[in-house]
C-alpha cells in the first residue's frame, strides 16, 4: 500500500470518527434530562465526570471498531452499534437510580462518578466484543 492510500483509508476512518463522535455528543445530549453543556459550563463537576465517562464509553467500542472493522460501512455500522449501548447504559442507570438527573443537576459527584464509571465499563466491554 502506498502512502497516498494509506493516508487516504486514514482520513476516511478518522473523519468518519470524528463524525460519529459529533453525532454521539448530539444524541446523547438530547436524552438525557440534564443539560451536561450548561452545567459543565457553571463548574458541576458531576456532569463532567458523567459525560466525560459518557465519551470515553463510546470512543473506546470506537476505537475498537476502526481496528477490527473490514470495510468503512462495517465501521459506522460498528458506531451506531456503540451508540446505541451507551444510550442503554444510561437508560439501565436511570432504572437503577432514577433520580440521577437530578443528583447530577445538585453536583453530587458520586453520582456522575458512577455513570461515568457505568459508561466506561460498558464501553471496554463493548470493544472487547466487537471483534470476529
Amino acid at each position: 500500500m502506498d502512502i497516498l492510500s494509506a493516508l487516504a483509508a486514514f482520513a476516511s476512518y478518522f473523519f468518519s470518527g470524528f463524525a460519529m463522535v459529533l453525532v454521539f455528543l448530539f444524541v446523547y445530549t438530547r436524552i438525557t434530562p440534564h443539560d451536561e453543556w450548561a452545567l459543565i459550563k457553571a463548574d458541576n463537576q458531576s456532569a463532567a465526570f458523567g459525560f466525560v465517562g459518557a465519551c470515553l464509553g463510546y470512543v473506546i467500542p470506537l476505537a475498537s471498531a476502526a481496528i477490527n472493522s473490514v470495510s468503512l460501512l462495517d465501521y459506522l455500522l460498528w458506531g451506531v452499534v456503540a451508540l446505541v449501548v451507551q444510550l442503554l447504559l444510561f437508560a439501565a442507570v436511570k432504572i437503577y437510580m432514577p433520580r440521577i438527573s437530578d443528583k447530577i443537576e445538585s453536583n453530587h459527584v458520586a453520582a456522575g462518578i458512577f455513570l461515568g464509571g457505568v459508561s466506561i465499563s460498558g464501553g471496554v466491554l463493548n470493544a472487547a466484543c466487537m471483534t470476529y
